[in-house]
């Protein structure tokens, strides 16, 4: 396991993706906890935490200008409150491939208004009955959940077309 620290930060691969973001690579270190995020001096618009250990989505300073987290591959199971406080402009959180058990773990999500494309492919939670419809209903303003559009459904209930 490998301490999430400045001087990892600081030697991490940062480059500009395919999106002319700047991204933060920190794939892969086996990362347990994040901490220590301060030290990106808030140079970037995507950081790229897959395929470590992280059990907790939280511990971040105010990120201005981070608008998406790649967190697939973690043991994520519980998501922290308040991100939106830390995390102002977080518009993309992918969260593949993780231990997100219950509907309720969703919750803290609800507050970031600024959130449009989430992924919860490959957690538990997308099992349970009602998934897709709790999720956007909490996050109202979700536009891509699970890399598929959210689509309005209009139902006739008299059984004569609309």
């Amino acid at each position: 396991m490998v301490k999430l620290s400045a001087e990892l930060i600081e030697q991490a691969a940062q480059y500009t993706n395919p999106v002319r973001d700047r991204e933060l690579d920190l794939r892969g270190y086996k990362i347990p906890v994040l901490e220590n995020l301060g030290a990106t001096l808030d140079q970037f618009d995507t950081v790229d935490f897959s395929d470590n250990e992280i059990r907790k989505l939280d511990g971040f300073p105010l990120l201005k200008r981070l608008k998406t987290l790649l967190m697939n591959n973690n043991r994520i199971c519980r998501i922290g409150e308040n991100l939106e406080q830390s995390l102002p402009s977080l518009t993309e959180l992918v969260l593949t491939n993780n231990n997100i058990q219950e509907l309720g773990d969703l919750d803290p999500l609800a507050t970031v208004k600024t959130l449009t494309l989430l992924s919860l492919l490959r957690n538990p939670v997308t099992n349970k009955k009602h998934y897709r419809l709790y999720v956007i209903n909490k996050i109202p303003q979700i536009r891509v959940l699970d890399f598929q559009k959210v689509k309005l459904k209009f139902h006739s209930w008299s059984g004569s077309a609309a």
